[in-house]
């Protein structure tokens, strides 16, 4: 599976515009539907069955623009690759709500609690071993504060599971369910 396919998405719906130059120099604008987005690209429900041709821009409802090539398409549904690689964690911030990036950071919290206390730390001794307060453990596993990338690495490795699983992994069933 390539790296594109493999990327967690984040499930949104928003509207967003798909821009292309119609090979005449005029601009071309498709509303379209971002039905989910990773940090390698995003797919996106289009409004109409206009063409997409091999590059084009994804304009977010944020003002952010990405470049895209065309990875699939099948009807409607078109699979845009970020042309240049991977979405910077500002931009991937741009392409979710408030309340989707406060869901994906209870998603970590719970993630970090359930392999802290499978490991059988309390929030102190991990604290003492981040070189942080024990209240911000707290606060980061009940998805109230967010936990820095050097920090998650550094959880991974104390509590010896991938980041991976603690960025994207499945979410305990008690969070699963609010």
């Amino acid at each position: 599976m390539s790296d594109h396919r493999a990327a967690v998405r984040h499930h949104t719906l928003r509207t967003g515009m798909v821009e292309f130059d119609n090979g005449t120099g005029s601009i071309v604008s498709v509303p379209c539907t971002i039905r989910d987005v990773s940090f390698t690209g995003a797919r996106v429900a289009l409004n109409s069955s206009a063409w997409v041709p091999e590059q084009f821009s994804l304009v977010f409802s944020s003002g952010l623009r990405k470049g895209c090539r065309l990875a699939w398409r099948k009807e409607r549904l078109i699979g845009g690759a970020f042309a240049d690689g991977y979405a910077s964690a500002d931009e991937q911030a741009a392409m979710m709500t408030v309340d989707e990036q406060a869901r994906h950071r209870l998603g970590i919290g719970a993630r970090v609690k359930a392999a802290r206390e499978m490991r059988g730390y309390t929030q102190g001794q991990l604290a003492e071993r981040l070189s942080v307060t024990p209240a911000f453990v707290q606060l980061a596993e009940q998805g109230e504060a967010d936990i820095p990338l050097y920090q998650l690495m550094h959880i991974a490795d104390l509590l010896m599971v991938s980041l991976d699983g603690l960025v994207a992994g499945p979410v305990p069933e008690e969070v699963d369910a609010v």
